[in-house]
Protein backbone atom coordinates (compact mmCIF):
# COMPACT_ATOMS: atom_id res chain seq x y z
CA UNK A 1 0.00 0.00 0.00
CA UNK A 2 2.24 2.44 -0.92
CA UNK A 3 0.93 5.53 -2.72
CA UNK A 4 3.66 7.22 -5.66
CA UNK A 5 2.52 10.61 -6.77
CA UNK A 6 3.68 13.72 -7.90
CA UNK A 7 2.61 17.59 -7.37
CA UNK A 8 2.07 20.09 -9.46
CA UNK A 9 1.01 23.74 -9.75
CA UNK A 10 -1.18 24.77 -11.90
CA UNK A 11 -0.91 27.97 -14.37
CA UNK A 12 -4.14 28.18 -15.80
CA UNK A 13 -7.94 26.50 -15.71
CA UNK A 14 -7.60 24.89 -19.27
CA UNK A 15 -7.94 22.25 -17.16
CA UNK A 16 -11.60 22.59 -16.80
CA UNK A 17 -12.95 21.96 -20.38
CA UNK A 18 -10.80 18.41 -20.02
CA UNK A 19 -11.74 17.45 -16.82
CA UNK A 20 -14.33 14.49 -17.17
CA UNK A 21 -16.10 14.91 -13.30
CA UNK A 22 -15.75 17.09 -10.34
CA UNK A 23 -16.36 16.56 -7.21
CA UNK A 24 -16.45 18.97 -3.95
CA UNK A 25 -14.26 17.56 -0.92
CA UNK A 26 -13.91 18.36 2.77
CA UNK A 27 -11.41 17.04 5.04
CA UNK A 28 -10.16 17.38 8.20
CA UNK A 29 -7.03 15.75 10.15
CA UNK A 30 -6.95 13.70 13.22
CA UNK A 31 -3.49 13.59 13.58
CA UNK A 32 -0.85 16.10 11.91
CA UNK A 33 2.45 14.64 13.55
CA UNK A 34 5.40 14.50 10.88
CA UNK A 35 5.52 10.80 11.17
CA UNK A 36 1.93 9.79 10.10
CA UNK A 37 -1.71 11.94 9.75
CA UNK A 38 -4.80 10.72 9.99
CA UNK A 39 -7.39 12.14 7.32
CA UNK A 40 -11.02 11.91 7.26
CA UNK A 41 -12.59 12.85 4.11
CA UNK A 42 -16.01 13.45 2.91
CA UNK A 43 -16.10 12.95 -1.33
CA UNK A 44 -19.74 13.11 -2.65
CA UNK A 45 -21.92 10.64 -1.11
CA UNK A 46 -19.13 8.54 0.69
CA UNK A 47 -16.91 9.04 3.75
CA UNK A 48 -12.93 8.10 4.41
CA UNK A 49 -10.70 7.17 6.86
CA UNK A 50 -7.20 7.26 5.73
CA UNK A 51 -3.46 7.16 7.17
CA UNK A 52 -0.46 8.17 5.34
CA UNK A 53 3.00 7.53 6.32
CA UNK A 54 6.15 9.96 6.19
CA UNK A 55 7.08 10.36 2.77
CA UNK A 56 10.60 9.14 1.20
CA UNK A 57 13.61 11.31 0.74
CA UNK A 58 12.16 12.67 -2.62
CA UNK A 59 8.23 13.15 -1.59
CA UNK A 60 7.43 10.97 -4.40
CA UNK A 61 6.41 7.96 -2.01
CA UNK A 62 4.64 6.61 1.42
CA UNK A 63 2.81 4.19 3.32
CA UNK A 64 -1.07 5.08 2.47
CA UNK A 65 -4.11 2.88 3.80
CA UNK A 66 -7.55 4.14 3.58
CA UNK A 67 -11.16 2.51 4.61
CA UNK A 68 -14.53 3.84 3.08
CA UNK A 69 -17.00 4.68 6.02
CA UNK A 70 -20.09 6.27 6.30
CA UNK A 71 -21.03 9.93 5.83
CA UNK A 72 -22.30 10.58 8.86
CA UNK A 73 -19.35 8.84 11.00
CA UNK A 74 -16.98 11.08 8.77
CA UNK A 75 -19.19 14.44 9.81
CA UNK A 76 -18.40 13.22 13.30
CA UNK A 77 -15.32 12.25 12.70
CA UNK A 78 -14.57 15.62 11.43
CA UNK A 79 -15.67 17.54 14.71
CA UNK A 80 -13.27 15.79 16.50
CA UNK A 81 -10.23 17.43 14.13
CA UNK A 82 -7.44 19.45 14.01
CA UNK A 83 -8.00 23.47 13.92
CA UNK A 84 -7.63 24.07 10.01
CA UNK A 85 -10.79 22.06 7.47
CA UNK A 86 -10.11 21.96 4.28
CA UNK A 87 -12.65 22.43 1.26
CA UNK A 88 -11.91 21.94 -2.40
CA UNK A 89 -13.16 20.93 -5.42
CA UNK A 90 -11.49 17.75 -7.29
CA UNK A 91 -11.30 17.63 -11.34
CA UNK A 92 -10.17 14.83 -12.85
CA UNK A 93 -8.72 15.03 -16.01
CA UNK A 94 -7.12 12.13 -18.08
CA UNK A 95 -3.90 13.00 -19.75
CA UNK A 96 -2.05 10.43 -22.09
CA UNK A 97 -2.20 7.34 -19.54
CA UNK A 98 -2.98 8.81 -16.34
CA UNK A 99 -5.22 10.80 -14.95
CA UNK A 100 -4.64 13.95 -12.89
CA UNK A 101 -6.44 15.21 -10.03
CA UNK A 102 -6.50 19.02 -9.99
CA UNK A 103 -7.63 20.71 -6.55
CA UNK A 104 -9.44 24.15 -6.74
CA UNK A 105 -8.86 25.12 -2.50
CA UNK A 106 -11.47 27.33 -0.68
CA UNK A 107 -11.90 29.34 2.53
CA UNK A 108 -8.09 30.08 3.59
CA UNK A 109 -6.21 28.41 0.87
CA UNK A 110 -8.68 30.03 -1.55
CA UNK A 111 -6.46 30.79 -5.01
CA UNK A 112 -4.16 27.42 -4.71
CA UNK A 113 -4.58 25.17 -7.36
CA UNK A 114 -2.62 22.11 -7.55
CA UNK A 115 -2.38 18.76 -9.95
CA UNK A 116 -1.28 15.38 -8.30
CA UNK A 117 -0.76 11.98 -10.94
CA UNK A 118 -0.88 9.00 -9.11
CA UNK A 119 2.19 6.67 -10.93
CA UNK A 120 3.36 2.92 -10.80
CA UNK A 121 7.16 3.70 -10.21
CA UNK A 122 8.95 6.83 -9.23
CA UNK A 123 10.99 7.02 -12.24
CA UNK A 124 7.82 6.51 -14.71
CA UNK A 125 7.43 9.06 -17.59
CA UNK A 126 4.47 11.47 -17.77
CA UNK A 127 3.13 13.42 -20.26
CA UNK A 128 2.61 17.08 -19.10
CA UNK A 129 -0.13 19.12 -19.97
CA UNK A 130 0.02 22.91 -21.04
CA UNK A 131 -1.68 23.50 -17.76
CA UNK A 132 1.02 22.19 -15.98
CA UNK A 133 3.36 25.09 -13.84
CA UNK A 134 5.84 23.90 -11.10
CA UNK A 135 6.40 20.86 -9.76
CA UNK A 136 5.83 20.87 -5.95
CA UNK A 137 6.57 16.99 -5.42
CA UNK A 138 8.29 17.11 -1.26
CA UNK A 139 7.42 20.36 -0.60
CA UNK A 140 5.55 19.83 2.48
CA UNK A 141 4.06 23.25 2.36
CA UNK A 142 2.12 22.02 -0.30
CA UNK A 143 0.78 18.71 1.82
CA UNK A 144 -3.12 19.09 2.57
CA UNK A 145 -1.88 18.26 6.22
CA UNK A 146 0.38 21.11 5.84
CA UNK A 147 -2.29 23.50 4.52
CA UNK A 148 -4.90 22.97 7.74
CA UNK A 149 -2.44 24.47 9.93
CA UNK A 150 -0.44 27.02 7.60
CA UNK A 151 -2.91 28.09 4.89
CA UNK A 152 -2.12 29.59 1.41
CA UNK A 153 -3.64 32.89 2.90
CA UNK A 154 -1.10 33.67 5.52
CA UNK A 155 2.04 32.79 3.32
CA UNK A 156 4.09 35.95 2.00
CA UNK A 157 4.21 35.99 -1.24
Amino acid sequence: MVEIERKFLVTSHGYRKEAISKERIVQGFLNTHKERTVRVRISGDFGYLTIKGKSNVSGTSRFEWETEISVEDAENLLDLCEEGIIEKTRFKIPVGKHIFEVDEFYGENQGLIIAEVELNDENETIEKPEWLGEEVTGNVNYYNSQLSKQPYKTWKK
